[in-house]
């Protein structure tokens, strides 16, 4: 019998979105075995890429100029799933990629550029209006969100803060913004709280441009952001897990927005209709750019990987960079997978498979 092969990629960051990894590894699986049956189910959590796999064909995708996340304005994307359904992802408004490596620093940049898209989804109708929190170069708690739909941060003389995480520290009061009118969803890709020592500023403050000595900075800000939210009858914020996602922007969304937090690849995996082409599939390939245990916390090629453990599939993973992990069929490339083009991914998939059926 002809083996039924389910490709379930994600974005191989700064290369190639998962629709098009998807592709590649279909067209390997297919040399390998031509008489296949190839599954495609490209997979998002939140991050890069999110848009262009829940988004049906044809749906409508706005550029829209925000404001970005050193202050510049840029051009973000806006989706549609249906008329009254908003999709965004927030790397598009304050993503990591929209910043020189020079210039990273979480001390100034925010999410300003985020909550403008919300009220502009809002404004324009959205009853909901989902969001990615993944690959932003912020550490500000949400409070630039906020700001983009009408919230104000003072200090203690009456003062508006400047944005970004760095000014945190000298927060003493915030003014209520306008109401959206909307329901808001987050979606995580961590499980990383706001404060402590494994929270939003020592995590990812290093990864956003933060220098040793601006972490302490960054972690006082959040921690008297997450005061005066328990002073205002959210006490749970601080400690929540997926709140310190995107720096901080999950609980952030959660207070400002009263929004849902949940976990952007169960919720992407369930919308892609997942487990019913997991049911039928004989090996299953995942995928990104670079593989390594953090991606079994919270990342979709993780949850990829757990649903085809709890199936008892046969699983593999394709990767520009990976770190084997016992239980899981790994193939990886020479870089960080930022250099794997599709011939390349094809010929890997190609490989993997035959492996992976051991033929």
């Amino acid at each position: 019998m002809s083996p039924v092969v389910l490709v379930a990629p994600a974005a191989f960051k700064g290369t190639l979105g998962p629709r098009q990894v998807a592709e590649a590894l279909a067209l390997g699986v297919r040399r390998a075995f031509p008489d296949a049956t190839v599954l495609e189910c490209p997979v998002a959590d939140g991050g890069n890429g999110l848009l262009d796999v829940v988004l049906p064909t044809g749906a409508l995708r706005e550029r829209l100029e925000v404001s970005g996340p050193i202050g510049e304005s840029v051009s973000a994307e806006l989706g549609w799933i249906d008329a009254e359904t908003a999709l965004i992802e927030s790397a598009s408004a304050c993503g990591l990629a929209l910043v020189e490596p020079e210039d990273r620093d979480p001390t100034r940049t925010t999410t300003r550029g985020v909550g403008e898209l919300i009220w502009t989804a809002a404004d324009r109708g959205a009853k909901t209006i989902v969001v990615g929190l993944g690959g932003t170069a912020t550490v500000d708690g949400g409070t630039g969100a906020a700001r983009g739909f009408g919230w104000t941060f003072e200090n203690a003389a009456g003062e508006p803060l400047p944005d970004g995480g760095g000014a945190l520290e000298n927060l003493a009061s915030f003014g209520s913004g306008w109401p959206l009118g909307a329901r808001v969803v987050a979606l995580a890709d961590v499980q990383t709280p706001v404060l402590g020592p494994e929270g939003a500023a020592p995590v990812f403050g290093p990864q956003k441009g933060a220098r040793p000595e601006e972490i302490p900075r960054l972690a006082a800000g959040l921690i008297r952001l997450a005061a005066l939210w328990a002073h205002a009858g959210r006490p749970e914020l601080g400690v929540l897990p997926m709140g310190g996602a995107a720096g901080g922007l999950g609980a952030g969304l959660a207070f400002f927005a009263k929004a849902d937090l949940t976990g952007g690849a169960e919720w992407v995996l369930e919308r892609a209709g997942f487990d019913a082409a997991l049911a039928k599939a004989d090996l299953v390939i995942t995928g990104e750019g670079v593989f390594d245990r953090t991606s079994l916390l919270g990342k979709a090629p993780g949850e990829v990987i757990r649903r085809s453990h709890a199936a008892r599939k046969k699983i593999a993973v394709v990767a520009g960079r990976v770190e084997a992990l016992t239980g899981v069929h790994t193939l990886g490339g020479d870089d960080d997978g930022r250099m794997l083009d599709g011939a390349a991914l094809s010929r890997m998939a190609e490989q993997v498979a035959r492996e992976a059926l051991r033929l």
